[in-house]
């Protein structure tokens, strides 16, 4: 046996015996790795080229760097306006979360049904095909483009904006719903089949009972993201709310300061919806 001194830096002694030491996995270079990389590479060069290519005509790049530090400090330093109180900033913010609110719940519903019958261990696979078909085109347009599109009937404001952000809130919803009640174990569908359970009992004592925490997360992440595109509409579509202030303020009489309260609002409220979201998943997760 050799000694401790006589042991080489790759082995290690344990008790009597000798064991190499172990060594980190070396992951294959595979066709694949390489493409990643190299597109990875071709980005980063087309990225430098052009940031030291780019004609940035008569702009002093130093001093618009400078500026922009300037108005950063502005926004987030000094918030506040005299033209647009606290508590109208805050009613605004609610009649924005008001339009998140309803697309999502408008949303939910209809993606619950449409989940269920996209799943392939619930409903036939052309039925399957044909919702997943129909959710993936309406997940390709931009949610701004169907308010758009719904604001040639309805005009625009707030209708058209509730409109189309619950249309896309379909599409996201129905596919992550659908992927929810695939991840249940099919024996568990195939036992309560044998045992005489007929659809709407296998759907509503196992199906969503089981998924509800991911059902939860989902429909609160959708909530989120509605609420981000509702404050975009305020500005794009008229639909009101927080984001008609921020897009007036940012752009038409330039009043940083004002931006910078309506951000830290913002901010405040995501924060919000995100701990309730935490909290009511928690719950339902120690009741299951």
């Amino acid at each position: 046996m050799r000694g401790p001194e006589t042991l080489s830096g790759s082995d290690r002694l344990t008790g009597d015996a000798i064991f190499p030491a172990p060594r980190l996995p070396v992951k294959p270079l595979t066709r694949e790795i390489i493409v990643i990389r190299l597109l990875l590479a071709v980005l980063a060069v087309t990225t430098v080229y052009a940031l030291t290519t780019i004609d940035y005509g008569s702009t002093d790049l130093g001093q618009a760097v400078a500026d922009t530090l300037l108005n950063l400090k502005i926004i987030f330093l000094h918030p506040g306006s005299p033209r647009l109180s606290f508590s109208t900033a805050l009613y605004e913010v609610v009649i924005t979360l008001g339009l998140a609110f309803l697309s999502t719940l408008f949303g939910a519903v209809i993606a619950l049904f449409l989940g269920l019958l996209g799943a392939q261990n619930l409903a036939p696979m052309l039925v399957t095909n044909v919702v997943k078909a129909f959710v993936a085109f309406i997940r390709a347009v931009p949610t701004i483009l169907w308010v758009l599109i719904f604001a040639v009937t309805a005009g625009l404001g707030a209708t058209a904006a509730v409109i189309g952000m619950t249309f896309h809130s379909i599409s996201y919803l129905t596919k992550a719903y659908a992927e929810s009640f695939e991840d249940l174990d099919r024996s568990v569908i195939e036992a309560l089949k044998a045992s005489g359970a007929n659809w709407g009992q296998i759907v509503f004592q196992a199906v969503i009972p089981s998924s509800s925490t991911f059902l939860l997360s989902w429909t609160f992440l959708r909530f989120e993201i509605n609420f981000a595109n509702a404050v975009a509409m305020g500005a794009a579509a008229g639909a009101s709310g927080v984001g008609f202030d921020l897009f007036m303020a940012s752009s038409y009489y330039f009043d940083l300061r004002e931006v910078g309260l309506i951000t830290y609002i913002i901010l405040a409220f995501a924060m919000a919806l995100e701990t309730v979201a935490t909290t009511m998943k928690s719950r339902i997760k120690d009741h299951v």
